[in-house]
């Protein structure tokens, strides 16, 4: 159990609802919305985490293996987001799938989805993970969704600028409360949380600088995300999200993340690239966003 400060988001179930995307014709699916008043904008790992749902609407005897999408414009989380598909290839084995998310009639974010049957093994082998310390030995983070359950090892987690520097490394565990038996919407869920944190990993080992200065004098955001599924998602479990970032620099930073299960399996591997800049001379706050 977890505390959470009021006012919230929302409830798990809200957000499970949210990446629940509904079929509206023909290869096009839409979501419901349920913005946050602080910052209304739509996370692009969510973007992905639909797009893993919709793609396995789309062909439900298979299972997202891969999927890589950009974001390259802000999508509005007050508003239904639309996504689009197009069936590239659809193998015995593989299909692979061109997915467009658009809002108001543009374009927010597209990528490529890559879907088999999965085979018996051949060889099979895995990264095993550091060690940490487990969830009930970690430190609780309200992130403001009740029902899913948030722990950060080491309290490595923070937005404030002047806390202390550590190396570019954040753990994390989350779990769902309830989650409906739907395999697709156990890996949505786990992609729509890969956008949280590796901004932050990769701010760590600098000292004066935090998430708290996001959209008021740095400008962040997540640009691209690449995810492998290894195994079935169960997100009603926990799952420990190991963050990396192995590079910040010109703008942009990089992380190489894995996601592993209470028992260490791999479960998915993941890649984030986001960008990290200072805001010019003349912008100026409109709305809570900045213009430039």
């Amino acid at each position: 159990m977890t505390i959470k400060r009021f006012p919230t988001w929302g409830d798990a179930a809200d957000l499970i609802d949210i990446m629940n995307v509904r079929p509206a014709g023909d290869r096009r699916y839409v979501s419901t919305a349920l913005a946050d008043p602080r910052r209304p904008v739509v996370e692009g790992s969510q973007m992905l985490g639909q797009a893993v749902v919709a793609a396995g609407r789309h062909a439900p005897d298979r299972r997202v293996v891969s999927a890589h999408m950009v974001f390259y414009r802000a999508a509005d989380a007050r508003e239904p987001l639309e996504f689009e598909i197009d069936e590239l290839s659809a193998g015995r084995s593989f299909s692979t799938l061109a997915v467009h998310v658009s809002q108001g009639g543009k374009r927010r974010a597209s990528g490529t989805l890559l879907l088999d049957v999965t085979a018996p093994d051949v060889v099979r082998h895995s990264a095993a993970p550091e060690a940490c310390a487990g969830p009930y030995d970690s430190e609780p983070c309200d992130m403001s969704v009740t029902g899913r359950d948030i722990r950060m090892v080491d309290a490595a987690y923070t937005d404030d600028p002047a806390a202390p520097v550590g190396p570019p490394v954040i753990d994390a565990w989350v779990r769902f409360r309830d989650v409906p038996d739907d395999p697709h919407l156990h890996a949505g869920l786990l992609a729509q949380f890969t956008g949280h944190i590796s901004i932050a990993a990769a701010l760590r080992p600098h000292d004066g600088v935090g998430q708290r200065q996001a959209h008021r004098t740095l400008s962040m955001g997540i640009n691209a995300i690449g995810i492998s599924f290894h195994s079935v998602v169960h997100a009603d479990h926990w799952l420990r999200y190991h963050h990396l970032s192995t590079f910040a620099g010109d703008g942009m930073t990089h992380s190489e993340c894995r996601v592993y299960n209470e028992a260490d399996a791999l479960i998915a591997s993941f890649t984030v690239d986001a960008m990290l800049r200072g805001f010019a001379q003349d912008s100026r706050a409109v709305d809570g966003r900045i213009a430039l």
